[in-house]
């Protein structure tokens, strides 16, 4: 493994991914506390309801979102590394107008269509003001494209830094809503609050650094594309694999509170927090993969080498946290959530196959970005999800919150297995061709 480290990408890796790292692990410190709070200050049943109003705005930033980071990585990073600053304004700029536009629209739809839908996943109506006025954190929630910035920019400090605002900020507050038995609005208005600081510092550090590098113009929103050869195409590529990639969180904690009830949306919440930590080094890895990869041939060794590598150090430091979690899961479960969460644990066991798939995989949409193969997560995504829904309704009718979880494998399962069939063939044809 020695020569590993004389390559200056994958040492590049490990230095971002280690900024990552360390702001996850504190932010991950953070979000729990603020679960067990919330969970201990407003019971399963309130703190189901939470979790839908914050899921159903998350599901629909996430419908219409572009993921705009990508682009501007895309684009930016490879602008900034042979000195053409105008190609890196014009795709920050872009990005910023795509996300200033499908935000405002986003939240006026979402406002428009809550009172409709509110049934369905289980919001009262007694709630439902209370929830339309949380759609007007959409504009700034959707917002990539400052993280873009920061990302092409090579300053994983600050997005790290910044990752750890708003959980850190909301255990606070939490805390004291929860010592002061503050009511269900209070706790409403935290997660609002939150959310909103921690976006705004975002956009504040990328406009300092843009500034410290003469760099300024490059966040004025823009909706043309010229001089970024597919970028519209790009775009909307990235749009549609994010609005399928929605089923996997929000959209799949709406789909329990509407299934099966809101107490059985806030213990699949639980579960998949506890589920997800196992699954952060492929996440951190995967967000310093991106850039990196995105600066290589994808013709050449040094790019799969990256990959390969990239994959193993995920899974040996996510499988030991995925078995430790399955051992301690329901201790935790009772001594940090409480006794009504218990009921949690057998679909945590099951979620502990996503962390699993995800290490095997993470690398794979980058990949299928560099060799032009921007079209396959999409199709990935679609197949994914067409698996999750057809296999959610019968396996929750059948098994109840543990079936939800096993059509949460089936989907990720799926979508996987269409990402690494297209690489591998992609694979082959530049071996031939080289």
């Amino acid at each position: 493994m020695k020569h590993w480290f004389k390559d200056q990408h994958f040492r590049s890796l490990l230095k971002n991914s280690g900024y990552l790292a360390a702001s996850r692990a504190v932010a991950a410190v953070g979000a729990m506390a603020t679960l067990a709070f919330a969970a201990r200050g407003l019971g399963v049943t309130a703190f189901g309801l939470l979790i839908l109003i914050h899921s159903y705005i998350q599901a629909a930033s996430g419908l219409t979102k572009f993921n705009s980071w990508q682009m501007v990585v895309r684009y930016g990073s490879p602008a900034l590394e042979r000195g053409d600053v105008d190609t890196f304004r014009r795709a920050a700029r872009f990005a910023v107008g795509l996300d200033l536009t499908s935000g405002v629209i986003t939240m006026i739809g979402a406002m428009a269509l809550l009172p409709l839908v509110a049934p369905w996943f289980g919001i009262p109506d007694h709630l439902l003001d209370n929830a339309i006025l949380y759609c007007l954190l959409l504009p700034t929630l959707g917002s990539a494209a400052a993280s873009g910035v920061l990302r092409a920019l090579d300053r994983f400090d600050l997005v790290s830094w910044q990752g750890t605002i708003t959980p850190n900020l909301r255990a606070l507050l939490t805390f004291f809503a929860w010592w002061y038995e503050a009511g269900f609005v209070v706790f409403l208005l935290i997660w609002f609050v939150t959310d909103l600081i921690g976006d705004l510092v975002q956009w504040g550090m990328a406009w300092a650094e843009l500034r410290r590098r003469d760099l300024r113009g490059s966040l004025w929103p823009s909706l043309s594309a010229a001089g970024l050869d597919g970028g519209w195409q790009f775009a909307a590529s990235t749009n549609l694999t994010a609005s399928l990639s929605t089923a996997w969180g929000p959209l799949a904690r709406l789909l329990v509170g509407g299934l099966v009830s809101p107490a059985a949306a806030g213990l699949y919440r639980v579960a998949s927090s506890l589920a997800d930590a196992a699954q952060r080094p492929s996440d951190f890895l995967n967000k310093a993969f991106y850039p990196e990869v995105m600066r290589l041939d994808p013709a050449s060794k040094t790019a799969w080498n990256l990959m390969v590598r990239a994959t193993l150090l995920g899974t040996a430091m996510g499988l030991p946290m995925m078995v430790g979690i399955a051992l301690i899961g329901k201790f935790v479960l009772l001594h940090l959530f409480g006794p009504e969460f218990v009921g949690a644990y057998g679909v945590l066991v099951v979620l502990l196959g996503a962390p699993l798939i995800a290490m095997l995989s993470f690398p794979l949409p980058a990949m299928l970005h560099s060799v032009g193969r921007t079209n396959v997560p999409l199709l990935g995504g679609l197949v994914g999800v067409i698996a999750y829904l057809g296999s959610i309704f019968p396996l929750v009718d059948h098994f109840g919150l543990i079936g939800a979880g096993l059509g949460f494998l089936i989907g990720r399962a799926a979508m996987v297995a269409v990402m690494a069939l297209a690489l591998a063939g992609e694979h082959k044809r530049l071996r031939r061709s080289g």
